[in-house]
């Protein structure tokens, strides 16, 4: 399989495992009575922070859980003034992700530094992908797409390939380039890609969407619209003469053929399924009604008439917030709302990390006002605006905005928001400052690979048992903790083997092996107990 090579790649190629753990520290919470500082429980979650060190703290509670990832990253265009700095421990790469990236000609190494931007961001969302059911969808434009595929066939793998969608961003057009830009990509990839051919979900449209559908001769079957009956290429059975109503003999254009059979298209004709024109002498075409587009198959041209497009986008975003221009390509309700449908469940988690101005969001509270559903968001957002406008664009959401005929009935949910805090490590030790919860739960991670429930119990020091194996995680912040016999007798869960962490143990290898237990150093300063 071909590769992709770059400037830096060496130094990047492994850099997420370098990333440390950090703990998120919950700032407030929010819901339908507004913000308050007592934890309201909501699975739905904003954080600040870099992204990269963000979905490294996620991985504790969220690998291998995530439904649905749409990310919307910077496109490189040499106007977006894109600032990430990975700390990665080399001082040309460093010096690149430490500055901000510049035009193309002023700054040469601009898509090598996208790269190495990327590529760790890329290997953590892997990780955090349902290994079955998930799928990851991209927004890019020309300027990274070839790059873009390329990195994603290396870390996802080129067979996980779902698809290259097209979507038509303008309706209007764009005279400003030497050929107008009308569209951009969204990379589709799944982890299973014949398990997500099952599982994925068909679409429809919402009313919006529907008003290319018309009823002009009042049909009592309702709206339809008119679907050219031409393919591409070459069938010898699908090259039939056609004659509309006017006399006139059709053929089908060059380098194409009629879509169906004539046998189907006689039986597509004899039940007023086939249109002519006005004037009865076009080429035919099929009336698809409305009420037959639920339940279709995706297919890879999104039009702005079904999910909306970026001036749509910008009037959202001012009509909650007054203000878009610190979005260049900010995206509709209806993109998100259609890729969701396709690729999640009512009850999935969904993250977004480059949140932006919090369309994730807005798109899972819509759908789940309109169906019931408890689809979960996560969204990272590194911007000093995470909170004024992320964060407030999900708040005015769930709670309503606008005034009068243009007020927007609130969603309802919730949310709590998140900063970064403190490394979980220091060097090779604990960060003591940590609270002992947060490294409960990365020491079962680190164990298990397994989301973190905090088991009830007698025992405080009990994590939960994984695959026969019962973990305990004896600490005490302030004094040194022994594993002897008298903390064993206060063991409430055992397993075929159960491991202990502790500062010190007072019991031989030979006897803790007879008993079916490991004894592991707890990764702690001690001296300065």
């Amino acid at each position: 399989m071909p590769t992709l090579e770059w400037i830096g790649k060496e130094k990047v190629i492994n850099h997420h495992q370098e990333v440390p753990f950090r703990v998120l520290e919950r700032r407030y919470s929010f819901d339908e009575n507004g913000q308050t500082e007592a934890d309201n429980g909501s699975e739905n979650m904003a954080i600040r922070g870099d992204n990269l060190e963000a979905l490294k703290a996620l991985l504790p509670r969220y690998e291998g859980r995530v439904k649905c990832i749409y990310i919307d990253p910077p496109y490189n265009t040499g106007n977006e003034g894109w600032v990430y700095n990975d700390n990665v421990n080399d001082p040309k790469i460093k010096k690149w992700l430490g500055e901000v990236v510049g035009k193309e000609g002023e700054d040469l190494s601009r898509h090598d530094k996208w790269l190495c931007m990327m590529y760790p961001r890329l290997k953590l969302l892997q990780r955090l992908l349902h290994p079955t059911d998930g799928s990851i969808f991209i927004s890019i434009d020309e300027n990274e797409m070839a790059n873009l595929k390329l990195v994603c066939n290396e870390i996802f793998g080129s067979n996980r390939h779902v698809a290259t969608i097209t979507w038509q961003k303008r309706y209007s057009r764009e005279n400003r380039g030497a050929i107008g830009d009308a569209h951009e990509y969204i990379l589709v990839y799944a982890s299973d890609v014949e398990n997500f051919k099952a599982i994925r979900h068909r679409v429809g449209f919402d009313e919006k969407s529907a008003k290319i559908y018309k009823n002009p001769n009042n049909d009592p079957k309702g709206r339809w619209r008119a679907v050219p009956m031409t393919a591409q290429g070459y069938r010898p059975n699908q090259m039939y003469p056609i004659t509309t109503p006017s006399g006139k003999i059709c053929y089908p254009p060059q380098g194409r053929c009629w879509s169906t059979v004539e046998s189907e298209y006689k039986k597509l004709l004899a039940t007023g399924r086939i249109y002519f024109g006005k004037n009865g002498d076009s080429q035919p075409s099929i009336i698809r009604y409305l009420s037959e587009v639920e339940g279709m198959v995706p297919w890879t041209w999104w039009p702005h008439e079904e999910v909306g497009h970026t001036d749509e986008a910008k009037k959202q975003i001012i009509s909650i917030l007054g203000d878009a221009d610190s979005f260049d390509t900010p995206k509709p309700t209806r993109l998100l709302e259609r890729i969701f449908q396709i690729a999640s469940d009512p009850d999935s988690i969904i993250l977004d990390s480059f949140a932006g101005s919090g369309t994730t969001a807005h798109a899972v509270l819509n759908m789940n006002k309109a169906d019931g559903g408890n689809r979960k968001f996560i969204l990272v957002e590194m911007m000093d605006y995470a909170d004024s406008i992320t964060a407030e664009r999900v708040k005015r959401v769930i709670q309503g905005y606008g005034e009068g005929k243009n007020a927007v009935e609130g969603t309802g949910g919730s949310f709590s928001f998140y900063d970064l805090g403190q490394p979980l490590l220091i060097g090779e030790n604990l960060n003591e400052e940590v609270a002992p919860e947060k490294i409960r739960e990365y020491i079962w991670f680190m164990e298990t690979k397994a989301p973190y429930a905090p088991p009830a119990g007698e025992n405080a020091y009990y994590l939960g048992s994984h695959n026969h194996t019962a973990y305990y995680f004896y600490y005490e912040p302030q004094r040194i903790t022994v594993l002897d016999y008298a903390f064993l007798a206060t063991l409430t869960q055992k397993g075929e083997c159960t491991v202990i962490y502790a500062d010190r143990c007072a019991i031989g290898e030979e006897k803790l092996a007879q008993m079916g237990i490991v004894f592991k150093k707890i990764p702690r300063d001690i001296t300065r107990l």
